[in-house]
C-alpha cells in the first residue's frame, strides 16, 4: 500500500517502532498487539482500511522492531499504559479508535480506566480481561484433548521442563485448535511465535496459555468494565482461547457493548478469516462515525 509512514518514538525505557498505513479521511485506528512480548503483524489485513482512515501499528517496548531492554522493572501494565499515552501524544492523535487484541485488550482496558480524551470507540478482539477465567477456560479446552497431551503438559509444567520438545509439541496441538486453525500455519505466524520475547511473556504471563504464574495472574478488569463509556465491540472466534461465553459476558458489562463471533476462527481471525475480520471492523468504525451527536 502506498502512503506508509514509519519511525521511532521515545518512550519510558527506550524507543518503539510505529507504522501508519494509509491516509484515508476517517478517524485513525490505533492497534494494540497481543503477547505480552509479541509484535505487530506485518501482514495485518486491517492495513487494507488505510484507504478509509490511517491505521496505526506500533511494537510495544521489548517487542518486534522496538528496542529490547532486559530490565524486568519495565514489564508492568502501568508502564505499557504510559507508553501508549506517549505514542498517542507523539503522533498528535486528538480523536481515534483503538483495537486491542488478546493481551492488548488488558492494556486497552487499563488505559480506558484512566478516562482518556479523544477515544471515539474501542474494539476488544479476543479479549483476555480476567486472567483467572482465561486459565480456567484453557483448562476446560485441554480436557477435550487426548490423555497423553494432557499428561505431557501437566508433567512438564510440574517438573518445569516446558522447554522440552514433548511439551512444545503438546502445546502446538492446543494452539492449532484454539489459537490459529489455518493448516499449515502461515510462515509469518511461525516467525511471530519464534520472535516472541520470552522474558516478557514468562514474567508477565507464565509458561503457557493455560498456566498463569506471572504478574498478570490476578489481572481482572470485569468489575470496572461498566466505567467504559464509549461504544465497544467485543469479538472472538468460535474456537477462540477467548471463549464466546467469556467474550459475550464482557460485552454485557459495558453500557454500549456489542458482541460478534467469527464462526470459522479461533484466536487469529485476521489470519483465519481476513475478509470477514476487515469487513466487521470497517462496518463498526464507519457506523460509529455516522452516529448522531458523535
Amino acid at each position: 500500500m502506498a502512503n506508509v509512514k514509519e519511525g521511532f518514538i521515545p518512550v519510558t525505557g527506550g524507543n518503539v517502532w510505529y507504522q501508519i498505513s494509509g491516509n484515508g479521511p476517517g478517524i485513525p485506528l490505533l492497534v494494540l498487539h497481543g503477547g505480552p512480548g509479541s509484535k505487530s503483524s506485518d501482514s495485518d489485513p486491517l492495513r487494507q482500511l488505510g484507504t478509509d482512515r490511517p491505521i496505526i501499528h506500533y511494537d510495544q517496548l521489548g517487542c518486534g522492531k522496538s528496542d529490547r531492554p532486559d530490565d524486568v522493572a519495565l514489564w508492568t501494565v502501568e508502564r505499557y499504559v504510559e507508553e501508549l499515552e506517549q505514542v498517542i501524544q507523539e503522533l498528535e492523535l486528538e480523536e481515534f479508535h483503538i483495537l486491542g487484541h488478546s493481551w492488548g485488550t488488558m492494556l486497552l482496558a487499563a488505559y480506558l480506566f484512566k478516562k482518556p480524551e479523544g477515544v471515539r470507540s474501542v474494539i476488544f478482539s479476543g479479549p483476555a480481561l480476567d486472567a483467572q477465567r482465561w486459565e480456567r477456560d484453557q483448562r476446560d479446552y485441554l480436557k477435550q484433548f487426548p490423555k497423553e497431551v494432557q499428561e505431557t503438559i501437566e508433567i512438564c509444567e510440574r517438573k518445569q521442563t516446558t522447554d522440552s520438545p514433548e511439551y512444545k509439541q503438546a502445546v502446538k496441538a492446543f494452539y492449532k485448535r484454539h489459537m490459529c486453525r489455518v493448516e499449515p500455519w502461515p510462515k509469518e505466524m511461525e516467525e511471530e511465535m519464534k520472535e516472541l520475547n520470552h522474558q516478557i511473556y514468562n514474567f508477565m504471563w507464565g509458561a503457557s496459555e493455560f498456566t498463569v504464574t506471572g504478574t498478570l495472574k490476578n489481572f481482572d478488569a470485569t468489575g470496572r468494565l461498566k466505567e467504559i463509556e464509549m461504544p465497544a465491540l467485543f469479538t472472538c472466534g468460535r474456537f477462540d482461547e477467548a471463549t464466546p461465553e467469556a467474550t459475550e459476558h464482557y460485552a454485557g458489562l459495558v453500557q454500549d457493548g456489542e458482541f460478534h463471533v467469527f464462526e470459522n476462527s479461533s484466536h487469529m481471525p485476521g489470519i483465519e478469516e481476513p475478509e470477514a475480520y476487515v469487513e466487521t471492523v470497517r462496518e463498526w468504525l464507519n457506523r460509529q462515525e455516522l452516529r448522531p451527536g458523535a
